[in-house]
């Protein structure tokens, strides 16, 4: 959420839902995003939310496109997906438009496009988005922490695997359908993730940063128990830990830990100088183990929603 609070009447401004965006839509959308991302200092809709503009109609996604005359001024995209949360958003209002009511307008419809039951990402926590979220009557109940540390000094042990376990890289074809199902088992408490279909998998694989070598998977006696997926953004320079999972009764042992080693010293050797990876800072544990591992908190992002 990026954008500006006031609700004004503004000549000529309008809002049209649609359920897909054309190529050119799509790419006109992302430009806004990439120049609200130059200001802002990071993306102000999520990698999924940036797959979901291409490529069509997708079920319970729908696209909220703000103009003023025939320029594009806002973007929200709005995912009724979960079964039980509610619908999420996420909008953004170009940074020479803003202070006009376009981001309260946009907010209030999706406000009624979710019933007056939504939930809001704030990327990076700004002020103004802050101050938005009240003006809509959200309150803040996630906070989702992107942590960071060098790769360049990283002394990391020899991973330890239990015994019969052995790491190998994926397949594509051949392991999407072993990953989609442990990857579904190890966070099917995080509807985000654990709700990942061949799609949204197939999305990914066709990505240019791409790279089955640095997608790391654990097995016993041919059996996947744990993964971790990295990727490279390599314009900023950073390696992330992109997915990391263990399969529930595999969970406790250190394969965690040894995976998330496996993946920081594959990173490391491809000469990058930072590593990265996000997780929620009530999850504790997680938090710690990364902790140990030299990660610091480098900025967070709020999600707000509609009190429940």
């Amino acid at each position: 959420m990026s954008s500006d609070d006031t609700l004004r009447p503004f000549p000529s401004r309008s809002i049209e839902t649609r359920s897909a965006l054309d190529p050119d839509q799509a790419e006109a959308v992302l430009g806004l995003l990439a120049e609200a991302a130059q200001v802002d200092g990071q993306q102000p809709v999520s990698e999924q939310g940036r797959l979901q503009l291409r490529g069509g109609a997708r079920e319970g996604v729908s696209h909220l496109v703000l103009t003023v005359g025939d320029e594009l001024v806002g973007y929200a995209q709005l995912e009724d997906t979960d079964p039980v949360e509610a619908p999420a958003a996420e909008l953004v209002v170009h940074p020479a438009h803003r202070g006009h009511g376009h981001g309260r307008a946009l907010g209030s419809a999706l406000l009624a496009a979710s019933g007056k039951r939504l939930r809001v990402w704030a990327h990076g926590g700004h002020s103004a988005a802050r101050h938005l979220a009240q003006v809509l009557g959200l309150t803040l109940f996630r906070e989702l922490r992107q942590m960071r540390r060098s790769l360049t000094d990283l002394e990391l042990p020899e991973p330890r695997l239990a015994e019969g376990v052995t790491v190998r890289a994926f397949v594509p074809g051949k392991d999407d359908a072993a990953w989609l199902t442990v990857n579904a088992a190890a966070f099917a408490h995080h509807p985000e993730q654990g709700g990942l279909t061949q799609r949204d998998l197939d999305d990914r694989k066709a990505e240019p940063w791409f790279d089955p070598a640095g997608f790391f998977l654990a097995e016993r006696r041919g059996e996947l128990v744990g993964f971790h997926w990295t990727k490279v953004h390599a314009e900023e320079g950073l390696g992330e830990v992109y997915v990391l999972g263990v399969r529930p009764g595999e969970q406790g042992g250190g394969l965690g830990k040894a995976l998330t080693t496996v993946g920081l010293r594959h990173l490391a050797a491809q000469g990058l100088p930072t590593a990265m990876l996000y997780v929620d800072a009530d999850n504790t544990a997680a938090v710690s183990v990364y902790e140990r591992l030299g990660f610091r908190t480098h900025e967070t992002d709020l999600m707000y929603r509609t009190e429940t």
